[in-house]
């Protein structure tokens, strides 16, 4: 067979890149198809792939600036043809539904979420941009849901990465799918006896993510946190922190490793489609303090693996933290971890593939 895997842009190496990346290894002899390339940012594995890319790539500093040429996405996206190919699988979040095919081509869409600034979180994006942003915005919504409605049709296959994603493919689009978590290198992890005296917030720190909320309640509680990352809102939340609030800002893999490891628990404040850090944490056999909504639902045993808080104010979190210290001798590291192996590469792999021969015999 000859495969295609179209991708959004590859830039640097995050969640979605993670994705391709087990693809790759499924499919060693797929072409990919990405709006931009940045080959300094992007793992070997998927670099031993032909990798081609859309009129986006040829435009005033691509690399940075890809997220502006959104509105320009699916016209790049038309002008691929891949008719040549006999499966074509789509990694998104945005329009990579539009590319042409063989009319007898089997075409599967993981679907990380439905385009979030046409659908769900709209407003949110509205309020946060300038008002060139908030005129293109408003004259390319509707012709957008219109096209990402019509496009949907084109897929035999959708598969969400989790039960949040099932539910607005479901909405916006009026299709089933297939749940299929993606990738964790669960066992790059291991557990380690000894737990430090901290709780860890881990990730960017952007406003959806809700770094506020975690260092509002630290505030309150007078609890150590130590936070690792970057993001929009770093300096701001440095200056409302208090004296036990610890920002470490960027780390190597195996100094994030560390902490994860030895921390007391995860804070997870924010709402995710999935979260890939709540399970590398549990893969360290420690818990997971989480708002409960979204792919923690899927990744986080309440009460087993973790604590969930039902309103995201400092006063819930600080509850929910009170009720783990209350229990923490029922949280068992190995079983937190032995959980996590649902989400393991090799297991990804294993249902995509079986997916994959099924669609494909029929």
């Amino acid at each position: 067979m000859k495969i295609a895997i179209v991708h959004y842009w590859l830039v640097n190496m995050r969640g979605g890149e993670k994705v391709l990346e087990a693809l790759c290894e499924l499919y060693p002899q797929a072409d990919i198809y990405t709006h931009v390339y940045d080959p300094k940012n992007i793992s070997s594995t998927i670099k031993k792939h032909q990798i081609k890319t859309t009129f986006i790539q040829h435009l005033p500093r691509a690399s940075k600036w890809y997220q502006n040429y959104l509105p320009l996405m699916p016209l790049a996206l038309w002008f691929l043809n891949l008719r040549k190919y006999d499966l074509v699988i789509s990694s998104e979040s945005g329009p990579a539904k539009g590319v042409r095919l063989n009319e007898k081509a089997t075409y599967i869409c993981y679907c990380h979420s439905p385009m979030r600034y046409v659908w769900d979180l709209f407003d949110e994006y509205y309020r946060s941009v300038g008002l060139f942003k908030k005129l293109m915005m408003i004259i390319c919504m509707k012709p957008l849901r219109i096209w990402d409605r019509w496009t949907s049709k084109r897929v035999n296959q959708f598969i969400a990465n989790s039960t949040i994603v099932q539910k607005r493919i479901l909405d916006c689009y009026g299709r089933d799918s297939v749940v299929i978590h993606p990738p964790v290198d669960v066992y790059h992890f291991n557990i380690e006896e000894s737990v430090g005296d901290y709780y860890l917030l881990f990730g960017q720190l952007i406003q959806y993510k809700r770094p506020d909320l975690a260092i509002e309640a630290f505030n309150e509680s007078a609890r150590k946190l130590v936070v690792i990352g970057q993001g929009g809102m770093l300096e701001a939340l440095k200056k409302l922190a208090k004296s036990n609030i610890q920002f470490l800002g960027r780390l190597d893999d195996d100094e994030i490793r560390g902490y994860l490891t030895h921390c007391r628990a995860l804070i997870f404040p924010g709402l995710e489609d999935f979260g890939i850090v709540p399970v590398e944490v549990m893969a360290c056999g420690r818990p997971v303090i989480a708002y409960g909504k979204g792919g923690v639902l899927d990744t986080v045993v309440n009460g087993k693996t973790g604590i969930y808080f039902q309103e995201q104010t400092a006063q819930c979190l600080n509850e929910a933290i009170d009720q783990f210290e209350q229990s923490i001798n029922q949280f068992n590291p190995q079983e937190i971890r032995k959980w996590t192996y649902k989400f393991s590469k090799k297991q990804f792999q294993y249902q995509f593939r079986e997916l994959v021969s099924r669609l494909i015999k029929n």
